[in-house]
Order: structure tokens, then sequence, then C-alpha cells
């Protein structure tokens, strides 16, 4: 099966919310707040494409199972 490029955004979204959640448990660090900090508003946006990345994974992920 072949990955389209929105499934690759995502894909990478949700990698970069596992290492952020990965590195604030293990040396409250949090990443994307530490790159991005002077723009509150960006993120925000980046924490919002995380989570939709993450709801849109589950939903492809429920589709192949059938």
């Amino acid at each position: 099966m072949k990955m389209k490029e929105i499934d690759w955004i995502a894909w990478t979204f949700v990698v970069i919310g596992a290492l952020n959640w990965g590195l604030v448990g293990a040396f409250r660090l949090d990443l994307v707040q530490t790159i991005l900090g002077t723009s509150p508003g960006l993120v925000q946006l980046v924490y919002i494409l995380i989570g939709l990345s993450g709801l849109y994974t589950l939903y492809k992920m429920s589709l192949m199972k059938k």
C-alpha cells in the first residue's frame, strides 16, 4: 500500500509528537516549546496539527483492519 503525501505529513507530526512527549517525560524538555517558544501561536498550531495527525492516523489504521 503506497502512502500519500498527507499520510507522510501525518506520520511526521505523529513522530514529532512522540519524540516531544518522550523528551518531556524523560528530561522535562518540551522541544516544540524550546524551538518555537518565541511564537506562542505557532506552538499552539503545531500542537493542534500533532493532535489532528494522531486522529487521522488512528482513522487510517481502523480502515486497514477491514
